[in-house]
């Protein structure tokens, strides 16, 4: 009975909106199988985890109110007053620490795998954009319960980009909405955290899944080797095989995230006071540490630059070195291995995590 119901519904849609060019294009659609296959579900996880960030931040915008006199309290209301609104609040806060670790695991198992070659450039270009418009979430989201920690780590975080000679202070004052950090900063947060960045990252996202639909996963280099030279590669068909494995990949997580929610709420802390002194050992969330730990190690004058413009200018070069990768490493182009870029990804991995727990063990 209920599969009559399903395939009127089904024939229904069919004819109004086409669903069996996707049927059919989901039914011929084959994902390789090999050492690395187990990398292949980090981008699904990541899908996933931000799925849950849109649904438990509507949510959370139900209650919350955006000026600097309501902000602390509408949290305070939530995760107090609210039913189970504590956990959908840890839950929005968890996974969203959860997609950005599984975003890093997805970007770097990408790029060791050399899986932006040709004709893949542009689902990498899209993927790294997808990365810093997730680091922007991060960034305006820490902002808006108007927490003392919150408060301060903006401030320092803003000061770090007004330091860009020339264009600092334009930035510093476009990030705040003024020379400081006020009301005006959390509300102009607040519209990019929940209008600009959504818009930008549905746009983005929307091409970077139908460039993976149109070509599919990547083989490491060896195996498309292997393929080139006549060699059958093993496949699973991914519907339903693949999705199979990919959903208990979401319900582990999904586990994970509610026993991380529940067991470790997170905490509200006190209300932002401009006025007082900053608390000691302000530290950023731990996607910036490296960074953060990064510009603390950097002398205040190096020659005559600036240290904190030198830490700057280091870490955007880093970025369009990571944005331009495709076309710079020719080899991978060829099915050549390039050892020189993977010892570069490996030595950015580990820099990253020394670095980061440094900035907590200090």
């Amino acid at each position: 009975m209920m599969g009559d119901s399903f395939k009127k519904v089904y024939n229904w849609l069919d004819e109004r909106i086409g669903l069996k060019p996707i049927e059919e294009l989901a039914k011929h659609k084959e994902v390789p199988v090999h050492r690395y296959s187990f990398w292949y579900y980090f981008g699904g996880m990541t899908l996933f985890l931000f799925s849950v960030q849109v649904i438990t931040g509507m949510i959370l915008l139900l209650y919350y109110r955006p000026s600097a006199g309501t902000a602390y309290e509408s949290v305070r209301f939530i995760t107090t007053q609210v039913h189970f609104g504590w956990l959908i609040r840890s839950i929005h806060s968890w996974s969203a620490n959860l997609m950005v670790g599984a975003l890093f695991v997805h970007m770097f198992s990408v790029y060791l795998l050399k899986s932006y070659r040709r004709p893949r450039e542009i689902t990498w270009l899209t993927g790294v954009l997808l990365l810093f418009v997730t680091l922007g979430f991060g960034f305006t989201g820490y902002l808006l319960p108007w927490n003392k920690l919150s408060f301060f780590a903006t401030k320092v975080g803003t000061d770090i980009a007004g330091s860009i000679p020339i264009i600092g202070n334009t930035i510093l004052v476009f990030l705040r909405g003024g020379k400081e950090v006020t009301g005006a900063t959390l509300t102009r947060l607040f519209g990019f955290h929940v209008m600009v960045l959504p818009l930008t990252i549905f746009l983005i996202l929307g091409i970077h899944l139908y460039l993976i639909q149109k070509h599919g996963m990547a083989l490491p280099v060896r195996e498309a080797r292997k393929e080139k030279e006549g060699e059958k590669i093993r496949t699973i068909p991914f519907l339903p095989n693949f999705l199979y494995r990919d959903a208990i990949g979401w319900i582990l997580v999904l586990g994970i995230l509610v026993f991380l929610a529940s067991v470790f709420p997170w905490e509200l802390g006190e209300k932002a006071d401009p006025l007082a002194s900053a608390p000691a050992g302000i530290r950023p969330e731990w996607y910036f540490m490296f960074m953060f730990q990064t510009l603390k190690l950097i002398p205040s004058k190096v020659l005559f630059i600036e240290g904190e413009l030198l830490g700057i200018l280091g870490f955007t070069f880093g970025g369009l070195i990571l944005f331009f990768v495709p076309f710079l490493d020719r080899k991978s182009n060829k099915l050549e291995e390039n050892r020189l870029f993977t010892i570069l990804g490996v030595l950015v991995i580990l820099y990253m995590i020394v670095l980061t727990v440094w900035g907590y063990a200090v």
